[in-house]
């Protein structure tokens, strides 16, 4: 063996000390039973030293967030210009279960934990929410072409994240167990089928002439015709796509 090999006793970078302590307390104590000064005092470090790595004690509760923010941003950006959008996207939101598949027992800890404390939950709303602004700011540059393009990106920014989370938390209902990848993979595929037939590049501007849904036709062809049949409880994003595929638009 080398001597640049990790010995066994060798501390862990500060940083994951911090992390490991925090977890440790909050399992032990309890989340809200614990302060910065019992992280810092079980990881042997000063207070000044906790708060360079995180602004608060709810931040050491997502440690790996903003590193995986900024690794879907520059994944985002690096994109192909002839890339399909949604299949880009829902590529990006992988980025995400790897983070989490990357350590099952700290995700899953970190899952029961947040489950248990509001104020958690309300913190991993707001990371939530900064992925799928991510997402939607990359769409609606693809999308501008299109006269629905804030309102396509922004619908399927939200539904790739919802169908990302739905399969994330049924991973880790299960601890961990199974292959989240596939689960994950199962979710985005009704995404990618739903809205991932859009061309790459933008839609057609818009017929000039009125079209009415049920008769009447457009002004230059009062015989053509459209009806559209769709279930009572159908989405509304499923019928703003029937819609746009009965005009040729999808």
């Amino acid at each position: 063996m080398s001597s640049s090999s990790t010995a066994p006793s060798e501390k862990p970078p500060m940083r994951d000390a911090l992390v490991a302590a925090a977890f440790q307390l909050f399992l032990e104590r309890g989340y809200e039973q614990t302060t910065v000064d019992d992280i810092v005092a079980l990881a042997g470090v000063g207070r000044r030293s906790f708060f360079r790595y995180f602004p608060s004690k709810e931040d050491v509760v997502f440690p790996d967030h903003e590193g995986c923010l900024a690794d879907m941003t520059a994944f985002l950006a690096a994109s192909e210009p002839g890339a399909e959008p949604v299949r880009r996207v829902c590529d990006a939101a992988r980025l995400v279960l790897r983070m989490y598949a990357e350590n099952p027992t700290f995700s899953v800890q970190r899952y029961r934990l947040t489950k248990k404390v509001p104020g958690l939950r309300a913190y991993e709303l707001s990371v939530v929410w900064r992925y799928e602004r991510a997402l939607a700011e990359y769409l609606r540059g693809r999308y501008a072409g299109r006269p629905d393009g804030t309102l396509r990106a922004d619908v399927v920014a939200a539904a790739v994240v919802a169908a990302h989370n739905n399969a994330l938390r049924s991973w880790l209902r299960s601890d961990g167990q199974g292959d989240a990848g596939a689960t994950v993979d199962h979710a985005l595929g009704y995404v990618q089928s739903a809205f991932g037939t859009d061309p790459a590049g933008p839609a057609p501007a818009p017929s000039p002439a009125p079209v009415a849904l049920f008769g009447g036709g457009p002004a230059e062809h009062p015989d053509d015709v459209v009806v559209l049949v769709s279930r009572r409880d159908a989405p509304l994003w499923r019928v703003v796509q029937e819609v746009e595929t009965a005009f040729g638009r999808a």
